[in-house]
């Protein structure tokens, strides 16, 4: 309905302009919001206001001019103007109806699609050096929900799961690997089921052998010049420290597979293409026997140059010449009209100074939209980075185990009756959806407290709740087998019908906000909102025992649309749905 409003407003602007009210060359930023109080409208708009410069009037006389000038539509109740020039809209009950219908007959809940775009998401990158931990979870939940949605709003979207498979600690680990299987080759892999463990033992014997820290110098030289025997230890290393990532991914409901998989060693051979391409073009400097390039707008505190740096002394790339790269190879090869990195704010300056010199050096197109989409830190109740009682970082594994375990008991101490291999499935489901959605509804942008107690309520913006509120709904159509809708429509009499109905109706707005900023946040607090909406017209609005069949029917269908909207809401963020909690 926000669309349709801003199409008339389109009109209107149009109009004005062939009249001469407005210059003709004037091009508002129409912007239609929804009305916290129902009293002043469904929505509204301050464009009278922003107009009234351009047009050499006031905003109430602007309002005014607007009304009169909007094209007739069935959609709208009428219209007024309040306060100093806003203008008020009230949407037909019956046009609101014909909505809702047509999203509960619709395969994609009556969302309208936007033009479609090839999106590239860059989410979760571990360092395949070592197991995943949670500081690896909101990249990963994150990026995922923001990829899930970007499709069903109809956008090719490219999901590029940028591993740290390259680099100096993996003559380390090599070294490591090929002494284990000289001993027992078995051994190796068994070893490698720990990869923390495996890194450590590897570290250990780097610092007090001269032998091994020679021999993995050695192997890193060997490695980086393409040996075949050391390519082979690698390719080995890093299959089984991915497959350890895919059980992650896997276990979170991830959409993320070994296809997605472009690591830092894919750009390898376009590496010094990139170094001579920056030379060519005049923006490389030296700088302590390093390649760098300067940029005037980055300054360190002291008002010093703050170098990107391309090449080392040695010879060796850094991550930002790999990011010069991968950018070329998303937008030149793989035609991305929009590339997201989602990846922790403390990366922002890195971010800053690499898309910068894309732009300078000309490796995009111009209208390629580049966006670093930062995240905060998970902290303990303590407030500090979430760790270990030690002291060490948490793999997640184990928070995902600790979780299920947790959830196990709430179910069962809710359920005591019911049968152990559903506890475990309905457990699984809860406590990985609990994890997902205590990140998920926080703002990416701040800091957050990890707290099972929290996270676990059936009170509150959680998880619990949020299943719970979707099979309470599922729960009416069990005892409504019988009763056919084929014929039925959707009525809005009561308060209640009216309220949840605007709420339905926001699906796809809510959707845009979500994916144009990359906040899944934004899409938690719809739902949350939906299940209340649901929640007071269930209490105020019976529905099986409702005075008549046509209304009966009617509360069915929102009932009907407001089940579909949750799940495919939850399913967007990455959570799966139950039929019986």
């Amino acid at each position: 309905m926000k669309s349709h409003i801003q199409s008339l407003l389109e009109q209107t602007v149009d109009s004005l302009k062939q009249q001469a009210i407005l210059p003709a060359d004037f091009e508002p930023r129409i912007q239609v919001d929804r009305t916290k109080d129902k009293s002043h409208g469904d929505l509204a708009t301050n464009l009278a206001m922003m107009m009234t410069k351009a047009a050499g009037k006031n905003p109430r006389e602007l309002a005014q001019l607007i009304i009169d000038n909007l094209p007739a539509s069935s959609h709208v109740a009428k219209v007024e103007i309040a306060g100093p020039g806003f203008i008020n809209f009230f949407i037909d009950d019956n046009a609101l109806a014909n909505q809702l219908m047509a999203a509960l007959q619709g395969d994609k809940l009556g969302l309208t699609l936007p033009a479609a775009q090839t999106v590239v998401v860059d989410y979760s990158s571990p360092n395949l050096a070592k197991e995943m931990h949670v500081g690896h979870l909101r990249s990963t939940i994150i990026g995922d929900a923001c990829a899930r949605a970007l499709e069903f709003m109809g956008h090719k979207v490219i999901r590029q799961n940028h591993v740290g498979d390259w680099g100096t600690q993996f003559g380390m680990l090599l070294a490591y690997m090929e002494e284990l299987q000289g001993q027992n080759g078995d051994k190796a892999e068994l070893e490698l089921s720990d990869l923390e463990g495996f890194y450590r033992a590897a570290k250990l014997r780097f610092d007090e052998s001269e032998e091994f820290a020679t021999r993995a110098r050695h192997l890193v030289v060997e490695l980086q010049s393409g040996d075949e025997y050391c390519l082979k230890l690698w390719r080995q290393f890093n299959d089984i420290s991915l497959n350890h990532c895919l059980d992650i991914y896997q276990r979170l409901d991830v959409s993320l597979t070994r296809a997605d998989v472009r690591g830092e060693s894919s750009y390898n051979d376009d590496l010094p293409k990139v170094v001579s391409d920056l030379d060519a073009k005049g923006l490389l400097s030296e700088s302590h026997g390093a390649k760098v390039v300067f940029q005037d707008e980055f300054h360190n505190k002291e008002g010093e140059p703050l170098p990107v740096i391309i090449q080392k002394a040695d010879g060796g790339y850094l991550y930002a010449t790999t990011d010069l790269a991968a950018i070329r190879y998303r937008a030149n090869t793989l035609k991305a009209d929009r590339i997201m990195y989602f990846v922790d704010l403390r990366q922002a300056l890195h971010f800053q100074q690499v898309f910068a010199l894309v732009k300078a050096a000309g490796f995009a197109p111009e209208n390629v939209s580049l966006e670093h989409l930062g995240f905060g830190t998970m902290n303990g109740e303590d407030g500090r980075p979430f760790k270990t009682r030690s002291g060490g970082v948490v793999k997640l594994v184990d928070l995902l185990d600790e979780a299920n375990s947790r959830a196990l008991e709430l179910v069962r101490s809710k359920n005591p009756d019911m049968d152990e291999q559903e506890l475990a499935h309905i457990a699984k489901v809860v406590g990985t959806a609990s994890v997902k959605y205590a990140d998920l509804s926080k703002n990416r942008a701040s800091d957050y407290i990890f707290s099972f107690d929290q996270m676990l309520s059936f009170e509150g913006n959680t998880a619990p709740y949020l299943l719970y509120a979707y099979t309470r709904v599922a729960g009416i159509f069990k005892r409504a087998e019988n009763i056919d809708l084929s014929a039925a429509t959707i009525s809005l009499e009561h308060d209640k019908e009216k309220e949840l109905g605007n709420k339905l109706a926001q699906f796809g707005e809510t959707l845009t906000r979500m994916v144009s900023k990359g906040h899944p946040h934004v899409l938690c607090g719809y739902l949350f909102e939906l299940a209340g909406a649901f929640s007071s017209f269930y209490e105020a609005c019976p529905v099986l025992a409702a005075d008549t069949q046509e209304q009966r029917d009617s509360r069915l269908l929102l009932s009907q649309l407001t089940a579909n909207t949750l799940k495919q809401g939850l399913n967007l963020l990455g959570l799966e749905t139950l039929e019986r909690m």
